[in-house]
């Protein structure tokens, strides 16, 4: 790995098992990728603890030194026998800042390996070496970012090869970021140099793709309407109404959302008094849709609770508040089973949380984002501009919660966010692809005809080019300019057009270069050598990324370093000599990703 990320927020060190999802772990079944849920012969505690002996004693292959501790992130344990542990990293006390690692152990718990991001020894300066106090830290995040800092803490800072003593501050209200959101800041404790300050949201829509689109002149205005009723859908709501009586409350009911983008749709929800249903769905660990009213709020408790006499939300139309927080719900559930029924994920955590979502975020924001602070979606509703309906859809649902799966494993992130808030990176373009990946795959999981499953991002949006990007040809969009293959210049591209290598790359594993119609969208995926690959179907593909991600992947993991994590993921799953490995090894040399060609100052 040659660079780490220059975001990262604060990480929690205690390890306990609701804040980790250590009470359980996620199976990939080796035959089809589908999840299965086996029994484990070694408990969670006894894992950790020989992954933590083995990290010390494999100190020249691990990185860790005298003076670190390492606290578990997560716990898995796969049914062919291996142990994967996530650590989190701190040096005397102070959280190290791209110093995370994955720890590799087999059944008998011996040690196999290990992923690091930090790529050297960390040997900062003492704490008693810092020259800026932390008040200092603290103004000079809040003139940078031109917000309300919070405590500076000292960390370590391991990012691109440093150990630097550093200060880092939550800034909340930032005036340099969309929509007045929470930004942190690293603050040099020696030099007092500002060493990285970035967004806190992942946000959907890049500020560059934003100034394109004005350019251009082009106003998104999609289609939306309710359709017809459907049978099923209005006797659940019936049926939902007629048993209220003689019943203990809160209860389960089915309730009816009249979506902007999908139509009429099928949600559980809360029944909280005869005539009271809550947009709370207990059957999901209590995800919940709440109204942000128009506010910029990043506390999910503040936003309202959505209720209705009739368990119906929503009319179809942006003229009922209602109408995008079914979408919203719709499309945050629909995630949820997706990564339950196919990877065994219990939430976006692996914890058995609520995922939880806000429409009517802020005023006119044209955007949707991931919040990692409050751990929940943010929706805008347009700027009534350029974009006049709220960001809802489907796949951008799945796309943003796929990078609440991300910062719960991997955290991949950018090298460098610039003065406008465009990201940077090969770290930052992968987590944009597995989003797209996944994205797509909640689509398919999904399967409403109201939005057929493609791999297409973005094309209910309404935009003139019909899609935002697509995996099977990237560079076909000409908005972000994605780029279709691997040159050394990716390094630094924008992490949307960057993200078209490992889309492309996972498009020909699933299903392979040339032409094909799926579900009546027709592809034509090209190859950089002209080579041909056959796919190996979409369900084992996605098992080798998701199994990449969750086991192989760290906060600095770049595409040939995906390459890797993706040949192990496939050996795990199907063996070394069997085609699904040779198919990676293809794929990935169709995008220009190889071993020959791997960066010399990578490893």
């Amino acid at each position: 790995m040659r660079r780490p990320h220059i975001r990262s927020v604060a990480v929690a060190v205690a390890v306990t098992t609701a804040a980790t999802g250590l009470a359980g772990t996620a199976f990939a079944g080796p035959d089809t990728g589908t999840a299965h849920a086996a029994a484990a012969t070694t408990s969670a505690a006894s894992v950790v603890s020989a992954a933590r002996a083995a990290a010390f004693a494999h100190a020249g292959a691990t990185g860790v030194s005298q003076g670190e501790e390492l606290h578990a992130q997560d716990v898995m344990i796969d049914p062919e026998g291996a142990r994967h542990v996530r650590f989190a990293r701190t040096h005397r006390g102070m959280t190290v800042l791209g110093g995370d690692l994955v720890v590799h152990l087999n059944r008998q718990l011996s040690y196999t390996g290990v992923t690091r991001a930090a790529d050297h020894t960390v040997r900062p300066a003492a704490a008693s070496a810092a020259k800026l106090s932390a008040d200092e830290a603290e103004r000079k995040a809040a003139s940078v970012a031109k917000g309300d800092a919070g405590t500076a803490r000292l960390v370590v800072d391991a990012r691109d090869g440093a150990s630097a003593l550093a200060y880092q501050v939550t800034v909340t209200d930032s005036g340099t970021t969309e929509a007045a959101g929470a930004r942190t800041v690293v603050v040099d404790a020696v030099t007092g140099k500002v060493r990285s300050n970035t967004p806190n949201n992942d946000e959907f829509l890049s500020p560059e793709l934003l100034d394109t689109l004005r350019e251009r002149g082009e106003i998104a205005d999609p289609a939306t309407g309710i359709g017809a009723r459907s049978a099923s859908v209005a006797t659940a709501a019936a049926s939902s109404s007629a048993a209220a009586a003689a019943v203990h409350y809160p209860r389960t009911a089915k309730g009816t959302g009249k979506s902007l983008f999908v139509g009429p749709v099928p949600l559980t929800t809360t029944q909280t008094a005869i005539r009271t249903f809550v947009l709370k769905d207990p059957t999901r660990y209590g995800t919940e849709t709440r109204d942000a009213k128009g506010s910029y709020t990043e506390s999910f408790a503040r936003g309202k609770q959505i209720a209705t006499s009739n368990d119906v939300f929503g009319n179809g139309a942006t003229s009922s508040r209602n109408s995008a927080a079914a979408d919203a719900q719709y499309g945050i559930t629909k995630t949820l089973d997706f990564y339950l029924k196919t990877f065994a994920r219990r939430g976006i955590a692996n914890n058995s949380k609520p995922a939880k979502g806000m429409v009517h975020w802020g005023s006119k924001v044209a955007n949707a984002f991931w919040d990692s602070g409050c751990g929940c979606m943010l929706y805008g509703d347009g700027d009534g501009d350029m974009f006049k309906k709220p960001l809802v859809v489907l796949d951008v649902t799945g796309h943003e919660l796929t990078h609440g799966v991300v910062d719960a494993t991997a955290k991949l992130e950018p090298t460098r966010v610039d003065a406008d808030g465009n990201q940077y990176g090969e770290p930052g373009s992968l987590n944009e692809s597995l989003a797209d990946i996944f994205g797509s795959n909640v689509e398919f999981f999904t399967n409403n005809p109201k939005d057929t499953p493609d791999y297409l991002i973005g094309e209910k949006l309404g935009l003139a080019q019909k899609f935002l990007r697509r995996l099977d040809h990237p560079s076909l969009d000409r908005l972000e300019g994605t780029v279709d293959y691997w040159q050394p210049e990716v390094y630094d591209a924008e992490v949307h057009a960057g993200s078209g290598v490992s889309s492309h790359a996972y498009y020909l594993l699933a299903e392979g270069s040339g032409q094909k119609t799926i579900g009546g969208v027709r592809y034509d995926s090209p190859t950089y050598d002209g080579s041909t690959v056959k796919g190996i179907g979409r369900a084992k593909a996605t098992a080798i990324f998701y199994r990449a991600l969750t086991r192989y992947m760290v906060s600095t993991t770049d595409f040939h370093d995906a390459r890797v994590a993706t040949l192990k993921a496939a050996k795990d799953l199907y063996g070394a000599t069997g085609v699904e490995y040779r198919t990676v090894d293809q794929a990935w040399a169709a995008v220009n990703v190889s071993e020959a060609n791997t960066p010399a100052d990578q490893h």
